[in-house]
């Protein structure tokens, strides 16, 4: 869809107008971000909805997160157009991988379909391990700031690479086990 064209909403196969508000805002000012996928992933929606947001370094997966996600404290409702302007704001940074709307979802980000994929997959994970740690009342290891950093460094060059793979390996277990996702 062309995030300049009002007209994209006239159309019958018009997108949803909260989606076009998100999507549109973030397409027309963050060019970096050429993919963005929004969902509600149950553990990433769990951290959006705890007071502080943040995903803390506590493990490898979410050391790749580390100063690569924005979380959005000032929800203002659905994200029609002024709400993903404001969204959009948010993301400036091109490192940035995740936005975390409080008290709404995430939408993960990348160059491609596959990095935005990769980005939503592991941050879903990361939440989940740190969320499960929080259950537990215990004292949490966090990452020093420099090892988690090296680690995003590393990770962003790693995932770069093999994101691709994966993402055509699970578009091959599909196309064996579930090929109607191609419709």
């Amino acid at each position: 869809l062309d995030g300049e064209d009002r007209e994209t909403l006239d159309r019958p196969d018009a997108p949803d107008a909260t989606a076009w508000g998100l999507h549109g805002a973030i397409h027309r000012r963050c060019p970096h971000h050429r993919c963005a996928l929004h969902v509600h992933a149950t553990h990433a929606t769990i951290l959006a909805a705890l007071a502080d947001s943040r995903l803390p370094p506590v493990d490898q997966n979410a050391a790749m997160f580390f100063r690569r996600h924005v979380v959005d404290n000032g929800y203002g409702g659905l994200a029609f157009e002024a709400e993903g302007e404001r969204c959009a704001a948010l993301l400036a940074d091109p490192r940035i991988k995740i936005l975390v709307m409080g008290n709404h979802g995430v939408t993960a980000f990348g160059e491609t379909v596959a990095e935005a994929f990769n980005a939503l997959y592991y941050f879903e994970r990361a939440a989940e391990t740190y969320v499960k740690a929080l259950w537990t009342g215990r004292p949490l290891r966090i990452l020093p700031d420099d090892v988690a950093e090296k680690t995003a460094q590393d990770l962003d060059v790693e995932n770069k690479a093999s994101c691709h793979r994966f993402f055509a390996d699970l578009k091959t277990i599909l196309d064996r086990e579930e090929p109607d996702y191609r419709d």
